[in-house]
This record gives C-alpha cells, sequence and structure tokens, in this order.
C-alpha cells in the first residue's frame, strides 16, 4: 500500500469516528426524550459542509473525499431527524433547517448555472467550503476563552479532541500529496486548536478531576 492510499484510509476512518461522536448526543435524546442542552446547529452546518465538500469530491472525481461526506450527510441528516423528534423548539428547529436548505439549494445554482464546469468552479467551490470549514474549526475559540477564564473544560470531550486532532491531521497530509490547498489549509485550524485544548486538558486536569458532576459532552 503506497502512501496516498494509507492517508486515504486514515481520512476515511478518522474522520468518520469524528462524525459517529454525535452518536453520543443521539444516544441522550432516545433515553430522555429531549434535546436540552443539546445543540442543534452544528449538525445542521456540518451536513451542509458535508454535502458542499461531496459535490467538490465529484467534481475533482476524488473517491476518498466522496465516501467520507456520504457518510457524514447521512450521519448528521440521521442527528437532525432525530432532532426533530425530540425538541421541543420544533418551529425554530423547522425554520434553521428550511434556512440551510435554502442556502444549499442557492449554491447549488449558483455553482452549476453560474460557472462554467472545470478549474474555475472547482477552484470558487473548494474556496467556499474552506472558509466555511475554518470558521467551523474556529468558532469554538470562544468557548475556549471562557474555559482559560474558569480553569473548567467539563464542556470539553476529551475523545472528540483526540478525533478531531487525528482527522486534520491526516486530511492535511492528503491535501500535501495532492498539492490541493483547499485540503491542507481548512484542516491546519484543526489541529491548532486541537493542540490549544490539549493544553487546557492537560493544565486543568486537577480542576476537572475535583468535580464530580464531570461529564465530558459534544461540544
Amino acid at each position: 500500500m503506497d502512501l496516498l492510499s494509507l492517508l486515504s484510509w486514515a481520512c476515511i476512518v478518522f474522520t468518520v469516528g469524528m462524525f459517529s461522536t454525535g452518536l453520543t448526543d443521539l444516544k441522550k435524546m432516545r433515553e430522555s426524550k429531549s434535546a436540552d442542552n443539546i445543540q442543534f446547529l452544528p449538525f445542521l452546518t456540518t451536513c451542509l459542509n458535508n454535502l458542499g465538500w461531496l459535490y467538490y469530491g465529484m467534481l475533482k472525481g476524488d473517491q476518498t473525499i466522496m465516501l467520507v461526506n456520504i457518510i457524514g450527510a447521512f450521519l448528521q441528516i440521521l442527528y437532525i431527524i432525530m432532532y426533530l423528534l425530540y425538541t421541543k423548539q420544533r418551529r425554530l428547529v423547522m425554520s434553521q433547517t428550511l434556512v440551510g436548505g435554502m442556502v444549499l439549494a442557492c449554491g447549488w445554482v449558483y455553482f452549476t448555472m453560474f460557472l462554467s464546469e472545470g478549474d474555475s468552479r472547482l477552484n470558487q467551490l473548494g474556496l467556499t467550503c474552506s472558509v466555511v470549514t475554518v470558521s467551523m474549526y474556529l468558532s469554538p475559540l470562544i468557548d475556549l476563552v471562557e474555559i482559560v477564564r474558569s480553569g473548567n473544560v467539563q464542556c470539553l470531550s476529551f475523545p472528540l479532541t483526540v478525533a478531531t486532532f487525528f482527522t486534520s491531521t491526516s486530511w492535511v497530509l492528503y491535501g500535501l500529496q495532492l498539492n490541493d490547498y483547499f485540503i491542507m489549509i481548512p484542516n491546519t485550524p484543526g489541529i491548532l486548536t486541537s493542540l490549544v485544548r490539549f493544553y487546557l486538558f492537560w493544565k486543568f486536569a486537577s480542576v476537572s478531576q475535583s468535580s464530580p458532576s464531570y461529564k465530558p459532552v459534544h461540544m
């Protein structure tokens, strides 16, 4: 097995593992029959991001990107459906889902009807997906600032941090092998934010261990 194939399998395994961390939230919803204390927007934005990267993979003819994002989109749609079943704010959630669907439809029309086939469409789509991915990786920074102030890492999930680190690293190396900056650049913040979280876990471990109510949750 060559290096590219090895990295391809690493991307698939680690990314699917990261997406599967949402199964913890799914289990909570089923057991409690409630979606309280579980955020909906991460499911929706991740699903839209998966569908965008799926289209990028299709245009590029990259089976690794396609497979990972087909699985990711399927899981996120499953989480969204379960959330709709158990949430008390069904109207709000449906409105957010509708807006997300409209954004996706507008994007599809723009990329398929207003851009010619070839590098122009691929590059603009890659840039758009990269911006969305970077924003998703950087969005928890506000929470990290609060953790630094409080010295409490209860709201962080260590398994998710590990999964994010290995997932981002494998995609950066995979993009490096393909010389694809649209894969390398948006995954670099995932490595950096994971390292920051590892440092916070190390620094504030004693605080978390002394708290009997500590229970990692999906962030």
